[in-house]
C-alpha cells in the first residue's frame, strides 16, 4: 500500500502575492485540510511555515510536502544537502513528511541528488522521498538508485491530460501520482463535457474535475486556492461520486492541454 497521505492537499504555487499563502495555508488547516504542498522555487516556504505555525493544529497531523530543485547549481553533495537544509529552515520544522526532487533537468544527477535525500531520509530529516515532473525512464532509473521507496510522483494531471502511463506507473510500483494543476489553470471550466456533468449534478466543473481525479486508483490531488470560498470548494470534492457513465464521458475527452511546460521539461 502507498504510504499515509490525504488524498486532497492545498497546492501553494502563486503568481500573486506570496504573504498571502501564510493566511491560504491557515484557513486550508482551519477548514480541515491535513495536505500541504509547496516548493523551494515557490518564494514562500517561509510564509507556509508562519501560517503552520499560526493554525490550531499540532505539526504531527499535517503532512507537509516541499520540492528541491536541482537544475542551477553546481551539482556537488554539499549543494543538495543546502537546498534540503534551506528548505526545513525556512518552513520552520525539524523534518517534512515528503520531499521531491522538482524537475529532473539541467544539472540533475540521479545519484548524487537521490543518495543524498537517501541519507536525509536515514537521519528523519525527510519522511519520504518523491520525485516530480519525471519521465518513465527517469523513474526506473531513481528506482535503481534508491534503496528507499519512491513515495510519490508529482506531475500535471486533469481530464485534458490524464497521464494513463504515469498513473499506471504508480499503481504497478504502490507510490502516490500526485496531480498538480488539477484544473489546468482553471481551463476544466470551459469544458463542454465537464461543465454538462457538474449542471447536472449542482456542483462546479472544478470539483468534477477533482472527483475524477480522485477516483483513480493511487490518486491525490493538490488544488491551488487562496479565498475560504474556493478552498471549501475544493474539500468539497472529497464527498463527489460521480457515476460510471460520468466518468467513462470524461474519459472521452478528446482535448489534450498541457499548462506547465517550461523548456527545461524533460518531455521537450
Amino acid at each position: 500500500m502507498p504510504i499515509e497521505m490525504p488524498r486532497l492537499g492545498l497546492g501553494t504555487h502563486t503568481d500573486d502575492d506570496r504573504a498571502r499563502r501564510r493566511d491560504a495555508v491557515s484557513d486550508a488547516l482551519d477548514l480541515g485540510y491535513r495536505h500541504i504542498d509547496t516548493a523551494e522555487v515557490y518564494g514562500n516556504e517561509r510564509y507556509v511555515g508562519r501560517g503552520i505555525e499560526d493554525a490550531d493544529v499540532d505539526r504531527e497531523e499535517i503532512f507537509l510536502a516541499t520540492k528541491t530543485v536541482h537544475h542551477d547549481v553546481p551539482e556537488r553533495v554539499e549543494a543538495v544537502r543546502d537546498a534540503i537544509e534551506g528548505c526545513l529552515d525556512r518552513l520552520g520544522v525539524t523534518y517534512v513528511d515528503l520531499l521531491y526532487v522538482h524537475w529532473p533537468t539541467g544539472v540533475y544527477e540521479a545519484e548524487p541528488v537521490l543518495e543524498t535525500f537517501e541519507e536525509c531520509y536515514e537521519e528523519g530529516l525527510i519522511e519520504n522521498i518523491g520525485v516530480s515532473n519525471f519521465l518513465p525512464e527517469q523513474l526506473m532509473e531513481a528506482r535503481e538508485v534508491l534503496d528507499a521507496p519512491i513515495a510519490a510522483h508529482q506531475f500535471e494531471a486533469h481530464p485534458l491530460l490524464p497521464q494513463e502511463e504515469l498513473r499506471a506507473d504508480a499503481r504497478e510500483h504502490d507510490y502516490w501520482a500526485v496531480a498538480y494543476s488539477p484544473l489546468a489553470k482553471n481551463a476544466v471550466a470551459d469544458d463542454g463535457t465537464l461543465v454538462e456533468i457538474a449542471n447536472d449534478r449542482g456542483v462546479s466543473a472544478q470539483q468534477v474535475s477533482l472527483a475524477w481525479l480522485l477516483s483513480k486508483e493511487n490518486v491525490a490531488v493538490v488544488p491551488r486556492a487562496t479565498s475560504r470560498g474556493h478552498l471549501a470548494d475544493n474539500l468539497a470534492a472529497l464527498d463527489l461520486d460521480l457515476t460510471t457513465e460520468e466518468r467513462e464521458r470524461i474519459e472521452d475527452i478528446g482535448e489534450r492541454k498541457r499548462v506547465i511546460d517550461p523548456e527545461r521539461a524533460p518531455w521537450n
